[in-house]
């Protein structure tokens, strides 16, 4: 689904506008309806290959093999994919047809869709936004959310709970029907999914209030605070599902998969079931630790989730162009002030 489809349903909006967005708010708007196309793009992929293809998620027709390997991780992993795709749908959206409502420009990045998919049976062959199948994982956010004296804006960085992802480019989905088998490989893209999903919903956890510092209308700010939390609510699903990615290493590639529960793993730091946000520093050393959301920084927040995506590989094979319109629309919304 792309934002160019929003046109035919836009007119029962008119009687909604009640005046015209800031410069800065409208900003805000447009990145976010941006992420949430991005994100939707991506869950699409999953959802066609691992989650429930239904009215509400249309495409696709699912890779048995796939969601078995997933449903290791929860036997609930399809409806899942399937509710977590349809949120993201939902949010880019809302956030489009309240842009036009008053009177902005909605975003759209049909022109961008031109990357390859899965050639697994399964998968639509349309083009797409997002890249699954070369993806450098960043898996600090496991970490991140243990420490109870360290928090990213202070500066602080953050143990790999799982080292080989963020040092070579791995797919979160079969990328033919060779990658079904031997079955540790299928297992290890499944895995590679459940950490995936976490880290890309944890980056709406922490933007969507990062950015609310900068809102300027009260109404904006409460599409920001209402549409936010259910990023949490994904994050700290996905979260949970990710402890019971099993141990093994990939026959194909040498990717492991550590045990977390064990040595050199293992304690607080990497304890599986530890998955509510640990109390730890924030605003000031001089306050007692509070469990938080982290990072929460609103300084070149739009830039830093732009730069985390492309860490990913998520845009691997992109336009320039691409890049430009992406990191336009991030400026501006960093540059938003009240």
């Amino acid at each position: 689904m792309g934002a160019g489809l929003l046109a035919g349903g836009l007119p029962a909006f008119a009687e909604f506008n009640s005046g015209g967005l800031t410069k800065g708010d409208a900003a805000i708007l447009r990145f976010l309806a941006a992420a949430e196309i991005i994100e939707t793009d991506l869950w699409q992929q999953y959802n066609e290959l691992g989650g429930i293809q239904d009215s509400e998620v249309p495409g696709g027709s699912g890779s048995p093999a796939y969601i078995k390997a997933l449903q290791v991780l929860d036997g609930d992993m399809p409806q899942y994919i399937h509710d977590n795709t349809e949120d993201e749908m939902s949010h880019f959206t809302f956030i489009n047809s309240y842009l036009v409502a008053k009177g902005v420009d909605p975003v759209n990045l049909n022109k961008f869709r031109t990357l390859p998919g899965s050639k697994a049976t399964g998968a639509q062959q349309i083009g797409r936004l997002t890249n699954l199948m070369q993806l450098t994982v960043d898996t600090s956010w496991w970490t991140r959310y243990r420490s109870r004296t360290k928090n990213p804006d202070f500066g602080d960085t953050f143990p790999q709970a799982v080292p080989g992802l963020s040092k070579g480019q791995f797919p979160a989905i079969p990328r033919s029907d060779a990658d079904l088998t031997p079955k540790k490989h299928i297992q290890a893209i499944a895995n590679t999914a459940g950490f995936h999903f976490a880290f890309i919903e944890q980056g709406g956890t922490s933007l969507y209030p990062s950015l609310a510092q900068r809102v300027s209308n009260v109404e904006v700010l409460r599409i920001l605070l209402s549409i936010g939390p259910t990023e949490t609510a994904h994050f700290q699903t996905w979260h949970d599902k990710a402890g019971n990615a099993p141990a093994l290493t990939d026959p194909t590639n040498g990717l492991v998969f550590p045990d977390l529960n064990s040595p050199p793993f293992g304690g607080e730091d990497f304890q599986t079931n530890l998955i509510m946000p640990e109390p730890t520093i924030f605003l000031s050393r001089k306050f007692p630790p509070v469990s938080i959301v982290r990072p929460t920084d609103t300084a070149g927040a739009a830039m830093g989730a732009v730069k985390a995506l492309t860490d990913d590989g998520l845009f691997i094979g992109q336009s320039r162009e691409f890049f430009a319109t992406l990191q336009l629309l991030a400026q501006q919304a960093d540059a938003a002030v009240r």
